[in-house]
Formats: C-alpha cells, sequence, structure tokens
C-alpha cells in the first residue's frame, strides 16, 4: 500500500495551509498521508530535518511517496542524498522548491539560516535513485523562490514540471492562505496509476 509523507518548509507546520485538505483527499482514496513535524522550523538544521525524515518514512520506501514544499524540497533532496542509498523511492512531488540561496537584501535576513540546505549544492549525480516518479510542481509568480528553482530541479531530475499559472508560494504564512492545491493531488494520483 502506498503511503504519502509531508514536509513542510521553514518556519511550517504539519496542519498549516494545504496540508490538511490534502490528508483528507487523500485518505478518501484510502491513502494514508502524514505531515511530519520537523524539529526548530524557525531555526532548521538540515542534519536533523534528514534524520526526522528518514525516521518517519523507515525501510519500505518503495511504497513511499515524498511531497515537499519549499524548504522542504531541499530537505527532501538532502536526505535522497544521504539516508535511500540503495533502496528505491515509491514518488516524489516537489511544490514552490528552492535550490539555491535567495538573493535578499538583507544580509542577515532569516533567508540566510536555510543556506545550509543549499550549499554545497545539491549533486544529483549521488542522488542515483531518484524515482522515476517525480514530479515539479511551481507558481508561476513565485514572490519568494524564482521560477528558474524549478526549472532546474526538474532538469536534473529529468521530471515533469507543472507550472500554475499565477500560482504564488502556496504557503502557509503567506496571504491569501493556499488551503487547497489539486496539482497535488493529481500529481499523487498519476505517480500511482503509472
Amino acid at each position: 500500500m502506498k503511503k504519502v509523507y509531508i514536509v513542510h518548509g521553514f518556519g511550517g507546520i504539519p496542519n498549516g495551509g494545504w496540508f490538511p485538505w490534502l490528508m483528507k483527499e487523500l485518505a478518501l482514496l484510502g491513502i494514508p498521508a502524514t505531515s511530519i513535524l520537523l524539529p526548530d522550523t524557525n531555526n532548521p538544521d538540515v542534519n536533523k530535518w534528514s534524520e526526522t525524515i528518514n525516521k518517519y518514512v523507515g525501510e519500505d520506501t518503495e511504497n513511499v511517496i515524498l511531497v515537499g514544499h519549499s524548504l522542504g524540497v531541499p530537505a527532501l533532496l538532502r536526505y535522497l542524498e544521504r539516508c535511500l542509498n540503495d533502496k528505491t523511492l515509491g514518488g516524489l512531488v516537489l511544490v514552490s522548491g528552492v535550490l539555491e540561496p535567495l538573493e535578499v537584501d538583507n544580509p542577515i535576513s532569516d533567508f540566510r539560516k536555510i543556506d545550509q540546505f543549499l550549499i554545497p549544492e545539491i549533486n544529483f549525480e549521488n542522488i542515483k535513485n531518484i524515482p522515476n516518479q517525480s514530479i515539479v510542481i511551481h507558481g508561476s509568480k513565485d514572490p519568494i523562490v524564482p521560477i528558474t528553482h524549478a526549472e532546474k530541479i526538474s532538469k536534473a531530475m529529468n521530471c515533469e514540471l507543472i507550472t500554475i499559472p499565477e500560482g504564488d508560494h502556496f504557503s502557509q504564512k503567506m496571504e491569501p492562505i493556499c488551503y487547497e492545491l489539486p496539482e497535488v493531488l493529481s500529481a499523487i494520483k498519476k505517480i500511482i496509476t503509472n
């Protein structure tokens, strides 16, 4: 049986934004889904986040679909680099993912806290077991993470990129808050049926 784990972003919470809606919709399809509680989300640590993801996912990775949002995307990519080893993952959906340090006017911005997830850059060659079933989703008007990040992730992983016209960052912390994201549900269904 497939299982879905959702990984939130910087400062996020497991039951924020569109996560409860997605878990409810998956439950209606008989697919168990869990939104992972990551430690100290306002001061994220890449090692602790990778370890936490690894504990939730466990050994039966073939039946696992991982969904990452924002900082949750490089957190999942670091997990794949460090923890998956020779195991196969069932699928991957990456939403509004950041791949490189964000350009900000203030060098002491909170965004500097996420640089440890991005430096050194993610080496996709080290992720030999990226599932064939990977989908990248990004809003065309994301004010935080430029769509070029999604294009680079999609190209590096040789996977589909779904661009949502006029879509923003789909954040649980920004107005308007995104409470439903049907494109993610469709991506999961596509992964399961392929």
